[in-house]
């Protein structure tokens, strides 16, 4: 796993600096505007280009050398914080700057998750799937950490003009660890030939593949929905604890810490234990906590609450995680698997900008006014979220945290979901044992 984990330390370091840039325009948004829908936005565009381009962007990483593929989005989003510098020391930037330089990003961000992962599965032997997996979740948890943390107290130093360049650095060092080790090609298998043609075919072939497997599109579709429901609730999580603590950046800062303090804990322990043997089981009935710990962060008016929940959360996510990477790393053939792995995650998240797009204004217009005194809902939800600033998107967190345990328990119903490790085999090709 040497490969690997000089990647996973280049990769941790621009997790850091990206951590750090992205707790800064957090509040530079708010600042400049006191609303959520920006927030919101700012998601949506950094994520539809990711999505729609993924299948693209799976075949050029079964084509393209896997390596070169993740230099390419690396410095794509170095590019990008450089663009932010320049218009914020020039006085001119503004809220749309950042919706066309997320867009750029989300572009060349979706080759970087199938090139890595299925960098990952050639660098790594099957067993330590999982371990790879919790190696990664520590890499974003760390960031999540330290990153707000670092971003708040170097704010008053260093200013937002000082974290970007910073990120672009960590961009750069990022991009040198890569330049120093080898991955090796995937083996040739039955279904790379199959999926072999012209672009538009390859880059269609990863639906294809899972289609054709009805126990990988159960548990896509499964995954589909959760991620609906989470990402509608946490496109409001920054401006819900703002709203709530008067603007107060240290504990919206500290909460965040909180949530990946509980990946980077759940992290170490699947780098070491290697997660459940019945992966399948443990995805299902991680992502119903997790469904049951947003509903408690929706209650919550503290960041002793907040903390808890989001540990929690976050500690069950990356459980999740890791089993659902180890399932589809050992299940899908080496060669196909960027462009299977591209269309995963377009399926997985093709709600997210959806419920980007709606989070901001269902907060602003519907869920605010109602929980406000007097409001609407505040009569029936009163009692459990409070009332006033924040307390709308407290309710946003508790439904969906309910409409997440369900899909969840839902989904486990299905037997081609739940028996999916028997049905489908294991391919044959393994990375290094070291």
């Amino acid at each position: 796993m040497l490969g690997f984990t000089i990647v996973w330390a280049g990769q941790l370091v621009s997790l850091m600096g990206t951590s750090m840039a992205g707790f800064a325009i957090m509040i530079w948004l708010w600042q400049t505007t006191g609303k959520a829908t920006p927030f919101a936005l700012y998601g949506f565009f950094s994520s539809l280009p990711l999505i729609v381009a993924s299948p693209l962007a799976g075949a050029l990483v079964d084509r393209w050398d896997r390596k070169l593929t993740m230099m390419l989005s690396d410095l794509a989003a170095g590019i990008s914080s450089v663009i932010i510098v320049i218009l914020y020391t020039a006085d001119a930037l503004e809220v749309w700057h950042l919706y066309a330089t997320g867009a750029l990003a989300g572009f060349f961000g979706a080759f970087q998750f199938p090139a890595f992962s299925a960098a990952t599965t050639m660098m790594v032997s099957k067993r330590h799937y999982a371990r790879a997996s919790g190696m990664r979740s520590v890499a974003d948890s760390a960031s999540g950490i330290f990153g707000p943390l670092a971003g708040a107290g170097l704010l008053g130093i260093i200013g937002i003009r000082g974290i970007l360049i910073l990120d672009i650095i960590t961009f750069s060092l990022a991009i040198g660890t890569l330049l120093v080790i080898y991955i090796p090609r995937p083996p040739a298998t039955a279904e790379g030939s199959e999926g072999a043609g012209s672009l538009w075919k390859e880059s269609a072939y990863g639906f294809h593949y899972i289609y054709q497997r009805t126990a990988l599109m159960g548990l896509l579709l499964v995954f589909l929905m959760i991620n609906l429901t989470t990402t509608l609730g946490f496109s409001v999580w920054a401006p819900m604890i703002l709203a709530r603590t008067n603007n107060n950046e240290v504990v919206l800062g500290g909460a965040q810490s909180a949530l990946a303090v509980g990946g980077l804990v759940s992290g170490l322990l699947l780098s070491v234990w290697g997660g459940p043997n019945r992966r399948i089981k443990g995805i299902f009935v991680t992502m119903a906590g997790m469904g049951l710990a947003m509903s408690v962060m929706g209650v919550g008016r503290d960041l002793y609450v907040w903390g808890a929940a989001g540990f929690g959360l976050t500690f069950l996510g990356v459980i999740a995680s890791g089993c659902s990477n180890a399932f589809w790393q050992s299940k899908v053939a080496p060669d196909v698997q960027g462009r299977v792995f591209a269309a995963r995650g377009m399926v997985a998240w093709a709600a997210r900008p959806l419920s980007m797009v709606l989070a901001g204004p269902l907060a602003d217009h519907f869920f605010e006014p109602a929980m406000r005194e007097g409001g609407v809902l505040a009569g029936v939800f009163g009692d459990v979220v409070g009332t006033g600033p924040g307390a709308g998107m407290g309710l946003m967190f508790v439904l969906t945290g309910i409409l997440c345990a369900l899909a969840a328990g839902v989904g486990y119903t299905f037997r081609s979901v739940r028996d999916a490790e028997h049905i489908l085999p294991d391919h044959e090709a393994t990375g290094e044992s070291e």
